[in-house]
């Protein structure tokens, strides 16, 4: 009998201001620009997760509003659940694994981040909840 893959799941936070900027974070460990996120812990719901997420890596405390997306890194058999959010408190700062934090516009995501992850900010700005799958840097698929 043939085993069953294994899969992680990881959440990530679109937090958009009044001015429909992103909060974003360059990654310690790989340099890239992406939304705050990581794995879900196994005794946490989505939506704790991605506020715990959050804050681990921007010092930010969100109100999570709703799911816009759901992306599969096709090699490495993780599924992500994006979630737009709302700042609600916290000073906004690099931290252990975050080697720097901004606000940036959709423009700027759209040049900085790699396609795979500029398209989570896109589609929680455009709204709906979009299901996709990607490379780890580009789509390999959309509901477009």
């Amino acid at each position: 009998m043939a085993s069953n893959p294994k899969h992680s799941v990881s959440v990530a936070g679109i937090v958009v201001d009044d001015q429909e900027r992103i909060l974003v974070i360059r990654r310690n460990d790989n340099g890239r620009w992406e939304p705050p996120g990581g794995v879900l812990e196994l005794d946490e719901s989505f939506e704790e997760g991605v506020r715990r997420e959050v804050f681990e890596e921007t010092g930010a405390t969100v109100a999570v509003q709703e799911l816009t997306g759901v992306y599969k890194n096709l090699p490495a058999g993780i599924v992500a659940l994006v979630f737009r959010c709302t700042h609600e408190s916290g000073q906004i700062r690099p931290t252990a694994e975050s080697r720097d934090v901004r606000w940036m516009t959709r423009e700027q995501v759209a040049t900085s981040m790699t396609p795979a992850f500029a398209v989570r900010v896109i589609d929680a700005l455009d709204g709906g909840v979009h299901v996709r799958t990607h490379d780890g840097t580009n789509l390999i698929s959309s509901d477009d």
